[in-house]
């Protein structure tokens, strides 16, 4: 594409990661011309540190249509360890995904990728930004050894070093906080009784988890070895901090790849900068404990993706386009904050160790504290902020509702529409086929929903009148 009139694409998309393969599958499924950059050749690899997805990640998942292909290959954990034998029982979420899915992030990519394929969307590997700069009309994007691109829109979602924060100046505040993780792919000897192995003792923290294909990946840190990430990693090391944490290192053997990374716990003060926004490792990062990365990232793009098609179509104000960071910042600001307390706490020495054991005690006996941080970890129990006066509903995340005919909602939500959610039957929403689908409840509640596309309450009334829904549909829906 040369840039020119006609040839625009509308939305550019950098980085094509879980978070930007979602998203530019998203606006390409709606109609919105997305051209994807990546600097890397075109190879999914398979070195990826995400391996679970959690239940609100499998719901977004799910009203794409590919939740079940990912099941199918992944194995479903229905229990958390956390320390000092606090244990979360995932069995109680009340979601169809009552369980965290142990894959790895590969397979989402795959699945993700053959989506955003089939939608039409443009790819280019081996395209390296090296500037954005934006005008009232548009952005302009700067590409390594190639023609400059223009769009209405740039996202980017592009990891933590991403090239369209540091072009568009944005800050990126924060602090290592752990550093020399080591990372390895092994053959074990011995296979662990678990399917997620995890334990901290003393200065030591192991994680072992299955690829599916023989290997394991192998998550270490060691808090009197604190070195440089380009400090030599060798196997001996990472059998040492397992026998360490673990009690014994399985016998690990053929280690394929090994690295060292440290984590960092940071948050850019603005998702959005004109036409510029920041999604996923991009926008924030934070320690791996609780594998919330991944997670958050594809519910960036699930809130994004339909606000920028809505406006870009003419049914919705640019106005809209800010509540992506409204609505996300809070959201990214508990996850690295609750991240980082749950890594603080599993690393606890010395006086902390008792304020630990105070915490596990309250938790172990008060079931709405442990319901509360389930909801934060799966990402089910965040809610976006409502008007003044809106029902109880408004900015709720809805479960898997069951329809009349014998329908779901997250089917429903495939369309990528606003669904309706009616008493009864009717002829609401007329002329809104495009962007609206009305179903009616399976049972005989009263209350009227419209759910988003992200499948959050827009707008609820009991017992609405024809002329209240009619308001809310030109509202929200346009």
């Amino acid at each position: 594409m040369n840039g020119t009139a006609g040839s625009i694409p509308r939305v550019i998309v950098v980085g094509s990661g879980p978070t930007g393969l979602l998203l530019a599958g998203d606006l390409a499924a709606a109609g919105v011309p997305v051209t994807l950059l990546e600097k890397r050749p075109h190879k999914i690899s398979n070195l990826s540190r995400a391996f679970v997805l959690h239940a609100r990640a499998l719901e977004q998942l799910d009203a794409r249509g590919v939740a079940d292909d990912l099941e199918a290959v992944g194995r479903p954990v229905t229990r958390m360890n956390l320390f000092d034998g606090l244990t979360l029982d995932l069995g109680t979420l009340p979601s169809r995904f009552h369980h965290v899915l142990v894959l790895p992030q590969y397979e989402v990519e795959k699945v993700l990728e053959r989506r955003a394929v089939e939608a039409g969307v443009d790819f280019r590997y081996e395209s390296e930004v090296t500037g954005v700069t934006q005008d009232a009309d548009g952005v302009t994007v700067h590409v390594k050894g190639a023609e400059s691109l223009r769009a209405a829109y740039v996202v980017g979602a592009d990891g933590m070093r991403s090239a369209v924060r540091e072009a568009a100046g944005l800050p990126f505040p924060g602090r290592s906080v752990i550093r020399s993780v080591v990372l390895a792919d092994v053959l074990l000897a011995e296979k662990p009784e678990t399917l997620i192995t995890a334990a901290a003792v003393g200065d030591a923290f192991a994680f072992l988890v299955p690829f599916g294909d023989g290997y394991y990946r192998v998550i270490g840190w060691h808090r009197g070895r604190d070195v440089p990430d380009h400090e030599p990693l060798d196997l001996d090391e990472v059998k040492e901090i397992t026998r360490l944490a673990l009690g014994r290192d399985y016998g690990m053997h053929d280690a394929r790849w090994m690295s060292r990374f440290h984590s960092d716990e940071r948050q850019v003060p603005s998702y959005r900068a004109g036409r510029l926004f920041l999604a996923g490792d991009a926008a924030h990062v934070h320690t791996p404990a609780g594998g919330q990365g991944m997670n958050t990232g594809l519910q960036d793009a699930a809130n994004l993706g339909w606000k920028l098609a809505a406006v870009l179509h003419g049914h919705a104000s640019p106005d809209l386009l800010d509540t992506y960071q409204s609505e996300r910042h809070p959201v990214g600001r508990s996850v690295v904050r609750s991240s980082g307390a749950i890594v603080r706490l599993a690393m606890a020495k010395g006086p902390m160790l008792a304020v630990r054991a105070g915490i596990t005690r309250v938790l172990g006996r008060l079931a709405p504290a442990r319901r509360r941080i389930l909801g934060q970890v799966t990402g089910i129990g965040y809610r976006y902020p409502a008007p003044r006066g809106a029902h109880r509903l408004t900015g709720a995340r809805v479960p898997d509702l069951a329809l009349a005919g014998g329908g779901r909602l997250y089917e429903a939500l495939r369309g990528g529409r606003f669904v309706l959610v009616t008493p009864g039957a009717g002829e609401t929403g007329e002329g809104r086929a495009d962007r609206l689908a009305v179903a009616h409840w399976a049972g005989d509640r009263r209350t009227t929903l419209l759910v988003r596309p992200d499948g959050y309450v827009a707008w609820a009334a009991e017992n609405a009148q024809e002329a209240d829904v009619e308001r809310a549909l030109a509202a929200h829906v346009g």
